[in-house]
């Protein structure tokens, strides 16, 4: 059930149309609900605390983006909430704001023509700690049967499928932040099938418990300020690692004849996509994040000079923001193309940041304004992007690049057209 992108992909799309948005349903630490989100996006609302799931207060990072205001029981059936991680929870939640919010009957579909795709890092960590604190302190007759597949990185797919009678494709991407475009990018591979019509794709993420934050702090990448306006502060010359959050976006991805034919509302088209993979380290060779871009670019059948924006990656650590800011000024030249980062107001989402960066730029594309990048201030000499760092409103936004980055070498990129 597992899949990762083949190296530097990019195939050109075989129908007429590229696939289309139809439905967003968001969970992020500064809002739960798109619209609400989207708001406190604008207003440049920061959702980066201190950490409130657990006590953080001996460790040396502190600081977190929490999704805030859910409590599972006003949106997940009492049957499911003994069997599901606050990870499946959160999905479950986006998914049904997803398919209410492309107003589709999902019952009327023909069977098998409507699935789910969705991208993780790790599965249900929380639960899966529960479970084992209780084998290691009073056996194994003490842990749930749900345990076998609750801490699954599959169960989100899984468990929105079941939840919602979607039995056409399905699957998972593993590809940490890079996931929740390859999930969509794989989406959209799907609907070229015949008889596909719809897939809920992207990805949402949670690891916010003791033991999974001792993997965030084992990958040392995590910011220990303790001020969450200076913690995470990509392309600055004071950037020193990021703050994980939790949350991300699931969105309806609709072949487009489908859509018009129901008289959906759209948000824009998934118009090009590609992925490629870093040499290992200290093999010599040069990061594929530009590369990546070059070809969904191409993927799209879009010059450079149309891009109206990009949402960045933003690292928010010195080499690996200098490696993408080159990138961009290979593609697009030195300060040549609006570059925003808003996760800087949620944090670094793991699979679901890449689907959440998507959602921005649909709505970006949407409302003709970009979102800024809060906090981070002036880029560093040697990081010659225009950031956005205060909300902009373009005469003219029709198309935007979207760029993602794994732990381990995964690099994505995607390119999202106005509807």
């Amino acid at each position: 059930m597992t899949t990762a992108p083949a190296p530097d992909t990019a195939r050109p799309a075989t129908g007429s149309t590229a696939p289309v948005v139809t439905g967003i349903g968001v969970a992020a630490p500064n809002g739960l609900g798109t619209e609400a989100w989207w708001g406190a996006v604008l207003r440049g609302e920061s959702g980066i605390r201190p950490v409130t799931r657990f006590d953080a207060g001996q460790y040396p990072a502190r600081l977190a983006g929490e999704v805030p205001g859910f409590d599972a029981a006003d949106h997940i059936p009492s049957r499911l909430l003994p069997q599901t991680d606050h990870m499946t929870r959160l999905a479950l939640t986006a998914a049904d704001e997803a398919l209410a919010d492309a107003a589709v009957d999902v019952s009327a579909l023909p069977d098998f023509s409507a699935g789910v795709i969705t991208a993780a890092s790790a599965g249900g960590y929380a639960f899966g700690q529960k479970e084992l604190q209780e084998l290691w302190s009073k056996g194994g007759q003490y842990v749930s049967a749900y345990q076998s597949f609750a801490w699954f990185y599959a169960v989100n797919t899984g468990q929105i499928s079941i939840r919602n009678g979607l039995r056409g494709p399905s699957g998972v991407l593993v590809t940490e932040q890079a996931g929740g475009l390859d999930a969509v990018a794989h989406a959209r591979r799907q609907l070229r099938k015949s008889g596909v019509r719809l897939l809920v794709t992207g990805g949402v993420d949670s690891s916010l418990c003791p033991w999974g934050w001792a993997a965030h702090l084992a990958g040392g990448e995590l910011s220990t300020a303790g001020d969450p306006d200076r913690a995470y502060l990509p392309f600055s010359a004071d950037a020193d690692g990021h703050v994980a959050g939790e949350g991300g976006a699931l969105l309806v991805l609709e072949d487009a004849d489908h859509a018009r034919e129901r008289g959906a509302a759209v948000y824009g088209s998934v118009a090009g996509y590609a992925s490629t993979f870093d040499p290992p380290p200290g093999s010599g060779g040069a990061p594929r994040l530009g590369a990546a871009a070059r070809l969904a670019l191409r993927d799209a059948g879009v010059e450079a000079a149309e891009v109206d924006v990009v949402f960045a990656d933003a690292a928010g650590r010195r080499a690996a923001d200098r490696e993408e800011a080159e990138a961009l000024a290979a593609l697009f030249g030195a300060y040549g193309v609006p570059v925003t980062a808003p996760k800087t107001m949620t944090g670094r989402l793991a699979a679901g940041g890449a689907s959440l960066d998507l959602a921005a730029a649909l709505l970006c594309l949407r409302d003709g304004v970009i979102p800024p990048t809060v906090n981070a201030g002036p880029p560093a000499a040697d990081c010659p992007v225009d950031l956005v760092t205060a909300v902009r409103r373009p005469a003219r936004l029709r198309t935007a690049l979207v760029l993602a980055r794994g732990r381990g070498g995964f690099n994505a990129a995607a390119v999202v057209r106005a509807a």
